[in-house]
């Protein structure tokens, strides 16, 4: 890492609460990378050699069976991604590649495993991260389990709403092909569902998706804080286990999802 660097990695949550000489020890030999567009990197089955930091840029994770492919997720800054993997020492069951140019700290696996076992700080941090990622799982697999595709739509749109200070036009971030398989939809299945939501007032021209009637979309969708992470996160959030607490304590105070 470029001296520049550092101060923006040593704000990390898994490294925020740590000594100098913890954070030296597990970034003395990690690289800062930059890698353009469509570059693979990683495929599931590999040795995970590094855990892998997005500082900038978007990574998509998928997935494989037989001749089928699904997206799992779309990351942004600032994402940890492979975690699980690093600190069981195990291999991807998730493929990487980026979207556009990203930035990427790439950080050793065996000195992640190795100062986890030696620094206590270190390791609830790294226990926090993944607790984080944890409940966003279960959330979506309650999305995927306990809706049908038509709520999971209108929960995604009403999602993005709230990340965009609650205007009544927002826009996709995804091509409808990525977006079905994040809502575990086929692409036909995903046009039909906005075929309906036109009933609740949704108008689609382009990646531009306009709320022309929020609450009857609200009553489709009934969005629940025990499922849905509606609230946009605090300028200063950046671990999802942060992500999880900042809803929780919003939900308790009364401040809805």
């Amino acid at each position: 890492m470029r001296a520049n660097d550092i101060p923006r990695v040593r704000a990390l949550p898994i490294f925020a609460n740590v000594s100098d000489d913890t954070f030296k020890r597990v970034t003395g030999t990690a690289y800062l990378q930059r890698f353009p567009s469509n570059t693979t990197l990683l495929m599931e089955g590999d040795v995970v050699d590094f855990l892998y930091v997005l500082l900038d840029g978007q990574v998509e994770l998928q997935g494989t069976w037989k001749d089928k492919e699904t997206t799992l997720a779309i990351l942004r800054p600032v994402s940890s991604f492979i975690l699980a993997a690093v600190v069981l020492d195990a291999d991807a069951l998730m493929s990487a590649r980026t979207i556009e140019r990203c930035e990427i700290l790439m950080i050793s696996g065996d000195a992640i495993r190795k100062t986890m076992a030696e620094d206590p700080v270190f390791g609830v941090a790294i226990a926090r991260e993944l607790s984080g990622c944890y409940r966003g799982l279960v959330r979506s697999i309650k999305n995927q389990k306990l809706r049908g595709g038509v709520e999971r739509l209108a929960n995604y749109l009403l999602t993005l709403r709230a990340k965009t200070e609650g205007g009544d036009t927002v826009r996709l971030p995804h091509e409808k092909r990525v977006l079905a398989a994040l809502l575990g939809m086929t692409p036909e299945n995903l046009s039909r569902a906005f075929s309906t939501l036109q009933g609740y007032g949704v108008e689609v021209n382009g990646a531009d998706v306009r709320l022309g009637k929020v609450r009857d979309l609200e009553r489709l969708a009934r969005p629940d804080p025990l499922i849905d992470n509606h609230a946009p996160r605090a300028p200063d959030i950046l671990a999802e286990a942060d992500a999880e607490l900042w809803s929780t304590e919003r939900q308790r105070s009364g401040g809805g999802n």
